[in-house]
């Protein structure tokens, strides 16, 4: 088991950013993952891309397809991390692999090794078929990777124990069904009690993902008492902007971190700044 002072070490909760690895091109992502490390960022889910996933909304499958466009693959991907790896001093990268396109095709020993061979930090597979997965678990634990497991607040709680009790690295409590870049319509806080079963079988960190786009949602994810908040489809927004606009995209991620970095204004600062 992992321990929640390891991949989010800072006060809670803590950050991990989405984005697909070639959107911005892999030669611009030595600057982006050298400023998410100078921001302070705790990790960055980077996503081997992949066409058609059917967890993504429009925003996230628009990213992979401009990546996969700049001929990002696995070789690509992994060669970009293991030459930033040793460069970075608080920054994680968790790899993002989907199943049937990147993982099924060279074998899961293979995969595995060529993944910890990169220096990546964790992995969090997508689309991994159930009947596969304590194999995978098996697999990764032998190969030395770190997994992140994922699940969801409706997950059965035999499904929200075994993501808890294989999470070397932290557990992804997607916040809703449906794609990314939704948001719960109940809110975070009906997230509680899945949160405390998790608990109950892990000391893994716990990231809170889908929907979260600025300052608001984190606070909330901070009452929840989520140990992170995962940022996807807000921070491919921004990449997105920034290459229709032919903007720096490093310099407008940069600010959108700040942005989310920054301490919301209580109602009693407000009141005090009046006064």
């Amino acid at each position: 088991m992992g321990d929640r002072a390891g991949f989010f070490a800072g006060p809670p909760p803590g950050l991990a950013v989405f984005l697909n690895a070639g959107d911005p091109p892999l030669e611009v992502m030595p600057d982006v993952l050298s400023m998410l490390d100078e921001s302070g960022v705790d990790v960055l889910e980077l996503a081997v891309p992949f066409p058609d996933s059917f967890t993504d909304g429009p925003v996230v499958r628009r990213s992979a397809r401009r990546a996969l466009d700049r001929g990002a693959g696995l070789a690509e991907v992994l060669a970009c991390v293991s030459r930033a790896h040793d460069r970075l001093t608080h920054l994680r990268i968790a790899l993002l692999a989907d199943w049937s396109h990147t993982i099924r095709p060279i074998g899961m020993a293979g995969f595995l090794g060529k993944v910890r061979d990169s220096g990546s930090d964790a992995l969090l597979t997508h689309g991994l078929p159930a009947v596969a997965r304590q194999q995978y678990y098996e697999a990764a634990h032998t190969a030395g990777v770190p997994v992140v497991t994922t699940c969801y607040p409706g997950s059965s709680p035999e499904v929200l124990a075994e993501s808890a009790q294989n999470a070397t690295a932290y557990v992804y409590l997607v916040a809703h069904y449906g794609r990314s870049g939704t948001s719960p319509g109940e809110g975070y806080t009906a997230l509680r009690p899945a949160l405390s079963r998790l608990r109950e079988h892990t000391t893994a960190p716990v990231a809170v993902g889908f929907g979260v786009r600025g300052r608001a949602e984190v606070a909330q994810l901070r009452q929840l008492g989520a140990d992170a908040a995962v940022v996807g489809s807000a921070a491919v927004a921004v990449v997105e902007h920034a290459t229709k606009w032919h903007r720096d995209v490093t310099s407008d991620l940069a600010r959108f971190i700040a942005e989310l970095r920054a301490p919301q204004r209580t109602q009693t600062a407000r009141e005090d700044a009046v006064t």
